[in-house]
């Protein structure tokens, strides 16, 4: 086993939970294994104690003790066999799989148009995700793609990778700074009125890492995170759904998701937020209508980048059932808030 290492929070890891991030960089460890690890003081972030829950910060620096690094295979390895396989490189299937996602890329920036189904980091339920994928995207660059943002895992749509930690740090902080303007579509349940709008709702995350749930906050409730999205109507079927542009200026957890849940019009397949009045039945697809259309955010290297993503196939079937226009172009000019 290797000594003590110190290991530093990068921006696609900012506000993961710490036992997440251990999933994330030593999928063979234990969760008792950290936990005993916690209690002892021998793993600490910035040189505090810390808890399993404790949500890191970009910059931060995890201690690493030597009892994190088991050996694969060894006593108490729970490591799944996609992971296992990814030591020895990523199966042919899997490397065209996550290449045949790719809609954008060059020296700086990869994106992809993630699939609804595939997490984006791992979990326990998450045998296969993005970050298992990623070598399978490194096109003989000599660094792995980093995560720079995420979507939920039924989410489907752009999602941007930096090539290098240079890019990365720059990505990051044109997300921090608001920089980026991002485009969702998405069906509702019903039509909101008035037909377009800003919804100010702070929201508070409870939950277990992976579990998470979010809901409107009281005021100054501990935990509880401003959040703003815009929305307007785009096409509605009579009052029974609406085809919703979103643009959220914060980026919370399933901020989209429980903001029109909040006013009363969930996304269609949304039962988490919107029980079972998100499903509309008939031949509408029990899944996640929501789709992250496109994204225009300043480029590492000098300009705008601007990327936009075709919706997936369940909700191109709905809105051909609905009679909505699916191949409708992306305009994000339209969108100055």
């Amino acid at each position: 086993m290797s000594g003590v290492a110190h290991k530093k929070v990068d921006e696609a890891e900012d506000g993961m939970r710490l036992d997440r991030w251990f999933r994330l960089h030593f999928p063979d460890l234990r969760h008792g294994q950290l936990q005993k690890l916690l209690r002892t003081g021998q793993v600490r972030v910035d040189g505090g104690r810390v808890k399993s829950n404790t949500r890191l910060e970009m910059g931060q620096e995890v201690r690493v003790p030597p009892g994190a690094n088991v050996e694969p295979g060894g006593e108490g390895s729970v490591q799944p066999p996609r992971q296992q396989a990814a030591r020895h490189g990523l199966s042919d299937e899997d490397r065209e799989f996550v290449q045949g996602l790719v809609i954008h890329k060059d020296d700086d920036v990869i994106a992809i148009n993630k699939p609804s189904g595939l997490p984006v980091q791992g979990g326990t339920r998450s045998e296969r995700h993005l970050d298992l994928l990623l070598d399978g995207l490194k096109f003989k660059h000599p660094e792995r793609p980093r995560l720079v943002h995420r979507l939920d895992k039924d989410t489907s749509g752009v999602l941007l990778l930096a090539r290098s930690r240079q890019a990365a740090a720059k990505l990051g902080q044109s997300l921090k700074h608001r920089d980026a303007k991002k485009l969702y579509w998405a069906l509702a349940i019903g039509v909101p009125r008035p037909s377009a709008g800003r919804i100010d709702l702070a929201l508070v995350k409870r939950g277990r890492a992976g579990q998470e749930r979010v809901r409107g906050a009281k005021a100054d409730e501990e935990g509880g995170q401003r959040a703003v999205t815009y929305y307007r109507v785009l096409d509605q079927a009579g009052n029974r759904l609406a085809w919703l542009g979103l643009m959220p200026i914060t980026g919370r957890t399933h901020q989209i998701r429980a903001h029109c849940a909040a006013i009363g019009h969930p996304i269609a397949g949304d039962g988490k937020y919107g029980g079972f009045d998100a499903h509309p039945g008939g031949e509408i697809a029990r899944r996640l209508h929501l789709h992250a259309r496109a994204i225009k955010i300043p480029h590492p290297s000098g300009g705008w980048l601007e990327v936009d993503a075709p919706m997936p196939e369940h909700m191109v079937a709905s809105w051909k059932i609905l009679g909505f226009e699916a191949d409708r172009s992306v305009d994000l000019a339209e969108w100055d808030v």
